[in-house]
């Protein structure tokens, strides 16, 4: 299955649909009051955090004007779409209020939506999910995997699809000895379910993330990468976030999460081949570029260029 989906991924044709305008993006179409955006191979989604404690680029986006240079830079880049995060979800972290994390997040959505940008809003709280659509966000990425029933009304309501993600336990206690008897199967059935639920009660679409890290041992992480096929041949599209996380400073004994950019790109190459759909990355000129150069290497020879 691997080495078919090798083949095939750099001309993969990827679909997420929208019951909300989106920007004048390559790739989207819209067909009577719904939007569907189209791409092709791996897309990557570039990270914005706007809070003082994320585990990699804390502190440096805070104001609205660096957030903004910081998103204009990210697209230059090449990223299709930019995650605005306002509150940190690294192992061991505490929450913050929905105030704190609107007041954070909401003037950067507003000042990105004026400039045409595909936003996701990573969040887990309904409140704040349903201020950043109104304030122009297009899609919300829910690390709980829209456990709140508040934020499945939300979605949609608003129209906008979602990003699954699979989290056992929550952020400030998952990594105390995770476990699973089948982490693939466990996972895959509950983003599958998941899936079929939130589309059910209207959410129009979704993007299932097996969630690296939550909740997860390097094993377990492991597993979930090796079993992305799988994940793949479902009939939602499929995103990958292993940017500078803890698992690669074990696999690689680099401390320093701003140093481990090159486990990034080798960890997301191989879901990309894999068939993701598209890779959360804090390195987005590194991980265009790297994509450009594998799609070149994988394209069937005679194919199109």
């Amino acid at each position: 299955m691997l080495s078919g989906m090798t083949l095939a991924w750099p001309t993969r044709v990827h679909r997420l649909r929208f019951r909300r305008s989106l920007p004048p993006l390559p790739g989207a179409v819209e067909e009577r009051g719904s939007w569907e955006l189209r791409w092709t191979g791996c897309a990557v989604m570039g990270i914005l955090n706007v809070t003082p404690d994320s585990f990699s680029d804390g502190g440096r986006h805070a104001d609205v004007a660096a957030a903004v240079a910081q998103a204009e830079s990210l697209r230059r880049a090449g990223a299709l779409m930019i995650d605005v995060g306002g509150e940190s979800t690294r192992p061991g972290s505490h929450g913050v209020s929905a105030a704190e994390e609107l007041d954070r997040v909401r003037p950067v959505v507003a000042a990105l939506a004026e400039r045409g940008f595909l936003i996701s809003v990573d969040t887990l709280k309904a409140e704040v999910a349903a201020e950043a659509l109104r304030a122009g966000a297009h899609l919300i990425n829910d690390v709980s995997g829209l456990r709140d029933p508040q934020m499945v009304q939300v979605c949609a309501e608003a129209g906008a699809p979602v990003c699954l993600m699979h989290m056992q336990g929550e952020p400030r206690t998952m990594q105390r000895s995770p476990h699973y008897t089948d982490v693939v199967e466990e996972v895959h059935s509950y983003l599958r379910r998941e899936a079929e639920r939130v589309q059910v009660a209207g959410v129009p679409d979704a993007l299932l993330d097996p969630g690296l890290g939550f909740g997860k041992s390097l094993e377990h992480n492991l597993s979930l990468l090796r079993a992305v096929p799988d994940l793949a041949a479902s009939p939602w599209p499929v995103l990958i976030g292993a940017s500078r996380k803890g698992m690669i400073g074990q696999l690689s004994d680099e401390d320093d999460p701003a140093q481990r950019d090159p486990g990034s790109l080798a960890l997301h190459l191989h879901a990309a081949r894999s068939g993701a759909a598209m890779v959360r990355v804090h390195a987005v000129a590194e991980h265009g570029q790297a994509l450009k150069v594998q799609a070149g290497l994988d394209r069937v020879p005679g194919g199109a260029g």
